[in-house]
C-alpha cells in the first residue's frame, strides 16, 4: 500500500508544469512579488530575502513539495537554497508556486542562513492572488493568479522576523501552506 502511494506521490509531481530555475525565472518571479501590493513593501524595508521561482508540490495522502532558489542579502545575491517538505493529511493533486521569504533583519537572515532552517507547524504564508502575473520568456511557461482585492489580504507584516508570500503557477491544490518547510543554505562560491 505505501509502495502505491509512493508512486502515486511520484507521478503527481511529474504531471506538474515543472521548469528549469534560470535566471529568467528568478527576475520574473522576483517582478511578480514586487509589482505585488501585498509584498512590494518589503523590498525597501527588508534586510534580504530568499526567492524559490518554483516549488513542485504533490500529494495522494503522502504528500511532498521541492524547490531551489536564491538568498539575497542587502540588494546582493548570496547563496542558495533548496525547500523540502513532507506532508500527510488529506490531500490530493499537484501544484505549482513561487514563493519569497523576507528577512526583517540580519538576526532573521543569519537565522536562516544558519545551515538547515524549519518552518514550524504555525507558520503561515500570505497567498498571493489580486493582480499578480507574469509570463516566464523560457520554455513558453506561463505563471500567474488572478482573484480580487479580498483574496489577497497582508497578515500583518513579520512573524518571528521573517514575511512569507506565495504566487499559484497552475494545479489542482489551492493552499498557502508552508508548515514543515526545511530549508538549505549554501554560501556563493561553496562546494
Amino acid at each position: 500500500m505505501l509502495a502505491r502511494i509512493r508512486t502515486l506521490l511520484f507521478l503527481s509531481l511529474l504531471a506538474l508544469p515543472f521548469a528549469p530555475a534560470l535566471a529568467d525565472d528568478y527576475d520574473s518571479a522576483t517582478k511578480i512579488f514586487r509589482d505585488a501590493g501585498q509584498s512590494s513593501k518589503y523590498f525597501g524595508s527588508a534586510y534580504g530575502y530568499a526567492i524559490l521561482p518554483s516549488i513542485g508540490k504533490g500529494g495522494v495522502g503522502i504528500g511532498g513539495a521541492h524547490g531551489k532558489g536564491r538568498v539575497y542579502a542587502k540588494g546582493a545575491y548570496v547563496g542558495d537554497t533548496s525547500m523540502t517538505q513532507l506532508t500527510v493529511g488529506l490531500q490530493l493533486g499537484g501544484q505549482a508556486y513561487s514563493q519569497i521569504i523576507f528577512f526583517e533583519n540580519k538576526a532573521a537572515y543569519d537565522k536562516f542562513t544558519s545551515g538547515n532552517f524549519e518552518f514550524g507547524a504555525q507558520a503561515t504564508a500570505v497567498a498571493i492572488t489580486a493582480g499578480a502575473s507574469a509570463q516566464a520568456t523560457t520554455g513558453g511557461t506561463g505563471a500567474g493568479a488572478s482573484g480580487t482585492s479580498s483574496h489577497a489580504k497582508t497578515s500583518g507584516g513579520y512573524q518571528n522576523g521573517m514575511a512569507v508570500f506565495t504566487v499559484a503557477k497552475g494545479g489542482l491544490m489551492y493552499e498557502a501552506t508552508i508548515g514543515g518547510q526545511k530549508f538549505n543554505y549554501k554560501a556563493k562560491g561553496s562546494k
